[in-house]
């Protein structure tokens, strides 16, 4: 029988096919040393993974970057995850990186993320159960090596800020075996004795170093704790997980003491301009009271009853003196037309008009004559004069003409 021919292509395939189905290699950690490491314009890195025996090729394509937290270079020692395959066009195979990790700190740095993930999950980083960090501390509490520049630093800042601060240090072991225990008996102690606030940290390191404040009993201590805690952890680009689950982190311890203790100088000027305000704003509403005063004082003088009681009466004594003015005009008045009246009718008095020579004549009866038909001759008729009357008889009668 004769053997089947297959392309090239199909033999890249199958192998393909054989390592895609190797369940080994879809998910594999590889540790060696960096070689022929290419940064692409296009983003990809290419490179070379290599120990005393061999070398493998290697590819991160650019959207797997997020998987690289440093900038690798040839030499470096580094533990790179990913998934082994064929590249049919070159008929060889290679690792596609999704991670790497610097080697030594990459087991830790995996269980530090696995831990971070847990915690964030039960909700230990949560915004909400952040405790204030309270001002105006009196005791503070520091759970820390005894030696070494953490304490030094802590206790020079809090102590320049606040010459009359307690600081209470429970002198902690924070490396090596047994430094969680030690760390979490720290915590227990200092919250069992009621410090104002509390400081948890050390000096910088590598990740081996700090590793016991990324420790889960470390973790809960801290979240259970009763007083605001501030962690300060190595220097400012060093984060662990006592940074995520305390109330406060600082980047450096003596940033941790210039958070948690009040600078009092800056307190008491801040006072001093408190004061000035107040004796600043209190002189202008004691000076607008007294204005206010002065202008009740004018309103009650015009308001007052017994200023009304004088505007009264001064009232009725003008309209007094105004009635008599006018009675007394009015009285002048009447005189007057009394006056011309009287001269009027002397005028027309019948005494003055004998007076001017002429007479009244009557009938015996008493009334007047005004006629001569009313009298015939011989009647007897009375004539009255100036000073008397007089007695007489008609003898002749003669009609005027009109």
């Amino acid at each position: 029988m004769g053997q089947s021919i297959y392309s090239v292509k199909q033999v890249n395939t199958y192998i393909k096919n054989m390592f895609t189905q190797d369940f080994l290699l879809q998910k594999i950690r590889i540790q060696g040393e960096v070689s022929n490491c290419k940064y692409h314009t296009s983003g990809h890195i290419y490179f070379s993974l290599k120990d005393e025996s061999g070398s493998i090729a290697c590819v991160m394509f650019a959207g797997q970057r997020k998987g690289l937290a440093f900038s690798m270079k040839n030499g470096d020692q580094v533990v790179a995850s990913g998934s082994v395959s064929v590249y049919e066009r070159d008929g060889r195979y290679q690792l596609y990186a999704k991670e790497i990790m610097l080697a030594g700190s990459g087991l830790l740095y995996e269980r530090f993320q696995a831990l971070k993930r847990s915690l964030e999950e039960m909700g230990m980083f949560a915004p909400e159960y952040k405790q204030p960090i309270p001002g105006g501390i009196r005791v503070l509490g520091v759970v820390t090596a005894p030696t070494g520049a953490a304490i030094r630093d802590i206790c020079n800042v809090a102590r320049r800020r606040n010459p009359g601060i307690q600081i209470i240090l429970y002198p902690a072991q924070v490396q090596g075996a047994g430094a969680a225990d030690s760390i979490v008996k720290g915590i227990q102690m200092l919250d069992a004795i009621h410090v104002d606030t509390m400081i948890v940290g050390r000096g910088g390191g590598s990740i081996e170093d700090l590793w016991a404040f990324n420790e889960e009993k470390v973790a809960r201590a801290i979240f259970e704790c009763n007083v605001p805690v501030i962690s300060a952890v190595g220097h400012e680009t060093d984060v662990t997980i006592a940074d995520y689950v305390a109330d406060m982190r600082a980047p450096t311890p003596s940033a941790a003491a210039e958070l948690a203790v009040d600078d009092v100088n800056a307190l008491l000027s801040r006072m001093e301009q408190y004061e000035r305000r107040i004796r600043f704003l209190m002189q202008g509403k004691l000076t607008l009271t007294k204005q206010r005063l002065s202008g009740y004082q004018v309103q009650f003088g015009y308001l007052s009853p017994w200023q009304q009681i004088r505007e009264k009466r001064q009232y009725l004594a003008d309209q007094e003196d105004r009635l008599r003015d006018g009675m007394d005009k009015r009285l002048q008045s009447a005189k007057n037309r009394m006056l011309l009246l009287v001269e009027r009718m002397k005028g027309l008095s019948p005494l003055d008009k004998l007076k001017q020579g002429y007479s009244y004549t009557e009938m015996p009866d008493g009334k007047a004559v005004t006629r001569i038909a009313q009298v015939r001759e011989g009647d007897t008729v009375r004539i009255h004069v100036s000073d008397g009357s007089i007695l007489a008889q008609v003898k002749e009668k003669e009609k005027r003409d009109e």
